[in-house]
């Protein structure tokens, strides 16, 4: 697909059994979710889906499964990109471009440690480039885990100018620097989708395509509406009532957004995590769940006309 649109990206989760393993049925009611919606398109195999808690297998096997449940309704990326050796990156970008991904999104602190400067992540992402097919669409995704690689403008702009990346999942949380960012990447294929929700509405106002965060798991519907309506005389209420929501984040994530959607939303599936034992979501958690669901859901009709 040549054409990303803006709009609402999910960071998928993976519904697993109570055993802990893929859940393929809840997974794809999960698709259908998503898009009933309103989503614009999908982001599997990503961190919020447990892909560091994945083998190999479970990565691509995922992503291969969104694909086949969205059935061409909305575009899917997806990551899945763990490795930190070329050859291991090599065989996981092609692996997942199998899939039918419309775009791999790599990881930038998978581009270079922690200690190493943009030289070296430079140097390491061209040979990745010049190592892969020039037709698969990439994108790049600021992961918090294992450690949180943030790009500067010039690897940016580097980036963008190869015309090889789609698809920025940014996660510097500061409205000015995504301004910049946008600025920068300006003309080129390369869009930003912000995963900061209290920075959300300036920075679409300042010309970020869309949103791709966490949140989108638990209220899809009013980030759907302002993405759509910027300039909506209740859009600034509508950012902070979902600025207010997203400290549920916070909380117990992802288990936490596992229960809204078994129970508020009524999916069939498991709070089970690889990442958090489901079991430390008190009884307090669930009702701060609960009730997050029905501000939202009360304040929401209201305003989203």
């Amino acid at each position: 697909m040549a054409h990303y649109p803006g709009g609402v990206w999910p960071v998928m989760l993976t519904p697993f059994t109570n055993k802990g393993a893929i859940d393929e049925g809840a997974l794809k009611a999960l698709v259908d979710w998503y898009i009933k919606g309103g989503v614009d398109g999908l982001f599997a195999s990503c961190q919020s889906s447990e892909i560091f808690n994945m083998d190999f297998e479970e990565r691509m096997r995922i992503a291969r499964i969104t694909v086949e449940a969205a059935a061409g309704r909305v575009p899917v990326v997806a990551s899945g990109f763990t490795d930190y050796a070329l050859d291991d990156q090599v065989t996981s970008i092609k692996a997942m471009a199998d899939t039918g991904v419309d775009a791999v999104i790599l990881l930038t602190n998978r581009l270079a440690l922690e200690d190493e400067g943009d030289d070296i992540l430079l140097k390491r992402l061209f040979a990745l480039l010049d190592s892969i097919p020039q037709d698969i669409h990439l994108g790049l995704y600021e992961c918090p885990h294992p450690y949180k690689r943030l790009l500067s403008l010039p690897i940016l702009k580097e980036a963008a100018a190869t015309g090889r990346f789609y698809f920025l999942k940014d996660t510097c949380c500061d409205a000015q620097m995504i301004s910049a960012r946008v600025k920068a990447i300006a003309g080129s294929h390369l869009k930003l989708y912000n995963a900061n929700t209290t920075t959300l509405l300036q920075s679409l106002r300042d010309g970020a395509p869309g949103y791709s965060g966490v949140m989108a798991n638990f209220h899809p519907q009013p980030y759907v509406w302002l993405t759509r309506h910027i300039n909506h005389p209740n859009a600034d209420m509508v950012q902070s009532l979902l600025t207010c929501a997203s400290q549920i984040e916070r909380q117990y994530y992802p288990v936490n957004a596992k229960y809204h959607l078994q129970a508020v939303e009524n999916l069939p599936m498991d709070i089970f995590c690889r990442t958090r034992d489901a079991s430390g979501l008190t009884e307090t958690f669930r009702e701060e769940v609960r009730q997050m669901d029905r501000l939202v859901r009360a304040v929401a009709t209201d305003l989203c006309v």
